[in-house]
């Protein structure tokens, strides 16, 4: 991952709706979530949740599909697992260390 990529990324997240939202998409896996699943769960108005989807999709960081007349929001889990091997790349300088076993997960 470029290190842009890794600002751009690591400043989508550095607000609390956008990471309330990231994580949200997070959990909810390959399934994703509508806006107004979002916006109910996270009590977002709608212009301030679309402001936010767009800027986490902008950092790459969630993707979007349209299923019928719904758009469905998803966590880019590839994006993401690059992000915290960009972030972890020379953890304890190239030695075995005991890293949490959330930072291999193999979404």
């Amino acid at each position: 991952m470029e290190e842009d990529a890794v600002i751009k990324a690591m400043s989508a997240l550095a607000h609390a709706n956008r990471l309330r939202i990231f994580r949200l998409l997070v959990v909810a896996g390959g399934a994703g979530a509508t806006p107004g699943t979002i916006a109910d769960s996270l009590a977002l108005p709608a212009a301030t949740l679309s402001f936010h989807l767009k800027e986490l999709l902008n950092a790459g960081l969630i993707g979007q599909q349209r299923q019928g007349r719904n758009l469905i929001y998803r966590a880019d889990y590839a994006q993401m697992g690059a992000l915290l091997a960009y972030l972890t790349d020379n953890c304890c300088q190239g030695e075995a260390c005991d890293q949490p076993a959330a930072l291999s997960c193999q979404c």
